[in-house]
């Protein structure tokens, strides 16, 4: 409008009838880019392509730079007489992936299968690990090896030694699969992924007896839940020291612990029975035994249970690492 009568009666009074600023008048925009000319634009010859972004994104997602940093990287790779890129390019690719963070957890959920084991009978899923015993001075420590069966919860091999090796869990596993009795194709062994859980010594072991093995995923400590409830139950024990003045003594404690463990201990994840029961197979004379008291209990006097008899719990058929969330439907299908 302003520029139909602006030649008539200039510009400045065409802009105040139609209360435009001039400066609004004269302002022309700049054209807009074109989205094919963006497109188009050649990226210069020494820049990386998708391909060779995605071979440096997996090697900072490897096993090795998982939990590092990519100026770590980037050094670690040099001593190595390798040169990926530089850091900032480092940045950039996990910028463009949305990795600049917790970047282990998009290892443990892509990568990594959730192991599902099960157990029904005894010598069937042995978890074993190792954990720290605090030893006479600071930072001196002994390494207790244990050997559980899942579904007994019995501890089937234990060791004190003074140090973490593959060679001593070696021995210990082989020892104790020949106290137990264990034949090829039997059993399967489960533990996380320390240095010496994953040891060539102990997978040739395993396999030269017929063993299959199980592992955690990294960085997810509930795949092992029947390991690291053990260690709780005996690191919160009233007589457990804070520091062992020598192995000897750690050996002694841990002599007396899984002897009651085995033995006495009422554990609450196999109904209250001791794992011993479970383990060689008289726990159903025990639930008998403890039915037949109740029973004899209700006829002495009803009312005390509101006329109702007394129902014990059977002892589990069956014990998970993982139990899958569709296993119901699927017994139900079969």
């Amino acid at each position: 409008m302003v520029n139909n009568i602006s030649e008539e009666i200039g510009t400045k009074t065409a802009c105040n009838v139609f209360g435009l600023p001039r400066s609004t008048y004269y302002y022309q925009p700049e054209p807009e880019v074109q989205d094919d000319y963006l497109s188009e634009r050649k990226l210069p010859d020494f820049a990386y392509s998708q391909q060779e972004k995605q071979e440096i994104l997996n090697v900072m997602n490897s096993d090795v730079y998982m939990d590092r940093t990519p100026y770590e990287i980037y050094a670690s790779q040099l001593d190595e007489g390798n040169y990926l890129c530089s850091v900032r390019t480092m940045y950039r690719i996990l910028s463009e992936h949305d990795q600049v963070k917790e970047r282990r957890n998009v290892k443990r959920t892509n990568n990594y299968k959730k192991p599902e084991l099960l157990a029904n009978k005894p010598n069937q899923i042995w978890s074993w690990d190792i954990t720290k015993l605090k030893g006479p001075q600071k930072w001196t420590y002994f390494y207790l090896y244990v050997i559980i069966d899942i579904f007994s919860r019995y501890v089937v091999g234990w060791m004190v030694a003074f140090r973490e090796q593959s060679s001593l869990a070696q021995k210990l596993i082989k020892e104790t699969c020949e106290r137990q009795n264990i034949e090829p194709g039997q059993l399967t062994v489960h533990a996380d992924r320390g240095s010496s859980m994953k040891s060539k010594p102990v997978a040739f072991l395993l396999s030269d007896l017929g063993i299959t093995k199980s592992h955690s995923r990294p960085y997810v400590s509930n795949d092992n839940p029947f390991s690291e409830s053990q260690f709780k139950t005996m690191k919160y024990r009233p007589d457990f020291p804070k520091n062992f003045n020598c192995i000897a003594e750690a050996r002694d404690f841990c002599r007396r612990f899984f002897d009651w463990y085995n033995r006495e201990h009422y554990h609450s994840g196999i109904d209250f029975l001791t794992p011993e029961s479970v383990h060689y197979g008289f726990a159903d004379e025990v639930l008998l035994n403890r039915k037949n008291v109740l029973l004899k209990a209700f006829k002495d006097n009803p009312k005390r249970f509101r006329n109702k008899i007394p129902i014990l719990k059977n002892l589990s058929k069956s014990v998970w690492i993982n139990k899958p969330e569709n296993i119901e439907n699927m017994v139900k299908e079969l």
